[in-house]
């Protein structure tokens, strides 16, 4: 992983967080646990890869428990562990400040142009 060249705390989550996939696969399993396949298709433009391999990231950082059922086929369900429920407070946050920048975008259709 990238390290931290500021020192800034931000930085710290955002290299962790940052992105465009983790905090919204985050965001799905403050529902419950969940299936590969499940985030599959609640993210599907999402590649298999990178889903693993932020699945994974999220997992090494103690954020996200992945347990396999000893089951044919192989069952796997990835859920929030204790300290990646602490990001709900992020979550709510990202998707307030998405609708508000929805809303802007739907008033305000030229400045959503310029936008990247």
């Amino acid at each position: 992983m990238k390290t931290n060249v500021s020192g800034c705390s931000v930085e710290e989550a955002m290299l962790l967080l940052g992105g465009r996939w983790r905090m919204l696969l985050v965001s799905y399993l403050l529902d419950g646990p969940k299936r590969f396949n499940d985030l599959r298709r609640d993210v599907p433009n999402i590649s298999q890869r990178m889903l693993t391999l932020d699945l994974r990231a999220l997992e090494a950082a103690g954020l996200v428990q992945r347990t396999v059922y000893a089951e044919v086929p192989v069952k796997v369900e990835y859920c929030l562990t204790a300290d990646g429920q602490r990001l709900r407070k992020v979550v709510e946050v990202l998707k307030e400040f998405g609708l508000w920048l929805k809303q802007e975008q739907q008033q305000n259709p030229e400045q959503a142009k310029l936008a990247p």
